[in-house]
């Protein structure tokens, strides 16, 4: 191949996968969203991350901000700002992290150049909370096996705690796992478990755990857990730049983009996913043979314990009486025999 031709070849190689999917979001249109709040705050520019966490959404800018998240309420007026740092490399992503704090991803790397990347925990709610302090013991090192990644999507397993990476890049994404346990003194090296759509912005686990979306600019994949099976398409509105998907308590998908004033939108299921993604019901217990009045009558396991302790020793009592008995009868017998 010419090499005045090399140049341009790989530079299409790498936009088409981009371009297909702008196209393919623009033909979508709203039709099957519904808009859930809009951010008044001017100070949230670049929505990248997004949580629902009760009546409240959660979200951080992307880089360029000092680390900051916002606690925004169902009007869609900021009521909370937390500070964490004052200079975060490449804020990218937010995920779960209990009642009350959220994780932190300074995950973002367009260059592939950095040796590692960090998330922090941090407190989120109402009010003005500078967690700057706390923030530098809650930091955790992740590094890649293979080297570095792209990356702007953290999910949280809301069952185990356990934290996940997927990597964004035009030939296919990976979803990477952290260390059940993270160490704050060392690099965490994450794990390779499966591969993802290309260029994910952003995921989120069900609240129940079997299931996880991930998205990219145009749509958005569910797979099943743990084992990434593909459930089923989310064709996401046609947004400036979507970036954030964030889901409820109550199982509902919202989707958030960058820009200032712009709307957080509530995505509409297919049937085939919102059967899959339903909760299952919870098993019946099965009734006893004889019912309550038998089950009632049975003696509680400490009394049952306590009369097996008293039958040894009468048993045991018994046995040494008729021992006795049998030796005295022998002796008696002897005796009349000389």
């Amino acid at each position: 191949m010419p090499d005045r031709l090399r140049g341009p070849l790989v530079a299409l190689a790498l936009a088409a996968p981009f371009a297909v999917g702008l196209a393919a979001h623009a033909a979508t249109g709203d039709e099957d969203a519904e808009v859930v709040l809009g951010f008044a705050d001017p100070e949230i520019l670049e929505s990248s991350g997004l949580v629902a966490a009760g009546d409240l959404l959660l979200t951080t800018n992307d880089s360029g901000d000092t680390g900051r998240v916002f606690a925004v309420g169902p009007e869609g007026r900021t009521v909370g700002v937390t500070t964490w740092s004052d200079t975060p490399t490449d804020v990218e992503a937010l995920a779960p992290a209990g009642p009350a704090a959220v994780w932190v991803g300074d995950i973002g790397d367009n260059a592939a150049a950095r040796d590692s990347v960090s998330v922090t925990r941090v407190p989120v709610g109402r009010g003005e909370i500078d967690a700057r302090g706390q923030a530098a013991g809650s930091t955790y090192e992740l590094v890649y096996p293979g080297g570095a990644r792209d990356a702007e999507t953290l999910l949280r397993h809301p069952r185990t705690g356990r934290l996940y990476v997927a990597s964004k890049s035009f030939f296919g994404g990976a979803l990477y796992e952290a260390p059940a346990r993270l160490d704050p003194d060392a690099p965490n090296e994450l794990r390779e478990v499966a591969g993802v759509l290309p260029i994910a912005t952003d995921g989120a686990f069900w609240p129940d755990g079997r299931h996880l979306v991930v998205r990219d600019y145009a749509r958005a994949v569910v797979y099943a857990w743990p084992s990434m099976r593909e459930v089923g398409d989310l064709e996401l509105p046609d947004q400036q730049q979507g970036e954030g998907i964030a889901v409820t308590a109550d199982g509902r998908v919202l989707v958030s983009t960058e820009g200032q004033f712009t709307d957080v939108l509530e995505v509409a299921l297919p049937a085939e996913v919102e059967r899959a993604v339903t909760p299952e019901p919870a098993p019946t217990a099965e009734p006893q043979p004889g019912g309550a009045a038998e089950q009632e009558q049975a003696p509680p396991v400490d009394r049952v314990q306590d009369e097996s302790l008293r039958t040894v020793p009468l048993t045991w009592l018994l046995g040494a009486a008729t021992a006795v008995l049998l030796a005295s009868l022998l002796l008696a017998r002897a005796v009349r025999r000389r």
